[in-house]
């Protein structure tokens, strides 16, 4: 299971780190990625962190900003989100597959919940 925490609100400009603690199973070998959604919207990706060798890939509109990192020794995953705009605002999910192209295709297997991120202008 994951499970995902460290939303909140804050104001633009300002940060937030999200993380996805993983229990009952190691995910070690699984590649993790973090996607947001709003409200009448799709799931949309955001950040992967491949296992192997943790490259990472970044949708455009987060490049910059935010950066996903794991620690394998504590199971969980990060998305240390800075320069907060109104427009991230969005519940958060992580998830986890062994294919990496599932993760960033948003078909893995493992989801958390989500954790609400509001960020005020």
């Amino acid at each position: 299971q994951l499970q995902a925490y460290g939303g909140g609100l804050v104001q633009a400009g300002g940060f937030l780190r999200l993380s996805c603690a993983a229990s009952g199973r190691t995910f070690n070998s699984y590649n993790m990625g973090w996607f947001r959604q709003t409200p009448g919207k799709e799931r949309e990706f955001v950040a992967a962190i491949r296992w192997s060798d943790a490259s990472t890939y970044y949708a455009d509109f987060v490049k910059g900003r935010f950066t996903i990192s794991r620690d394998n020794a504590k199971n969980t995953v990060y998305l240390q989100m800075n320069s907060l705009k109104p427009e991230d605002t969005a519940v958060y999910y992580c998830a986890a597959d062994l294919a990496l192209n599932l993760v960033v295709a948003g078909r893995s297997d493992y989801w958390g919940q989500g954790t609400q991120v509001t960020v005020s202008s």
